[in-house]
């Protein structure tokens, strides 16, 4: 998919994936696409957030709504923090485009459970 991690903690993780290589038939971003890179980095940050519990993440939830589509550039995927719990964490993911419009939103939550 080409994603690439720009920025990883606790507060914030960022990551940018070329639009070329994950469109659909029609020649734009496919929205699979979008929900897998978009719940890949929703469930990094969760991570993030585990190990400093000790703990790792498994995702629960994942919802998604699509605003706008693209057909070339890169995307930005950014997650942001709802909820830092000790058993649950909820993630806001953004996707941009790259003038910085609004291409989907998701909303993901995660499991947080005892390492084995």
């Amino acid at each position: 998919m080409g994603v690439k991690i720009l920025e990883q903690s606790v507060e914030r993780v960022v990551a940018t994936m070329p639009v070329e290589g994950n469109r659909q038939s029609f020649g734009l971003l496919h929205g699979g696409a979008s929900l897998a890179v978009g719940e890949a980095v929703g469930s990094w940050a969760a991570v993030i957030h585990a190990s400093t519990l000790g703990k790792t993440a498994v995702g629960v939830d994942v919802s998604a709504t699509h605003h706008k589509s693209a057909r070339s550039g890169t995307i930005t995927i950014t997650a942001t923090p709802i909820h830092l719990g000790r058993t649950l964490a909820t993630h806001e993911v953004l996707i941009t485009n790259d003038d910085g419009g609004r291409l989907c939103t998701l909303r993901i939550t995660n499991l947080l459970l005892e390492k084995k």
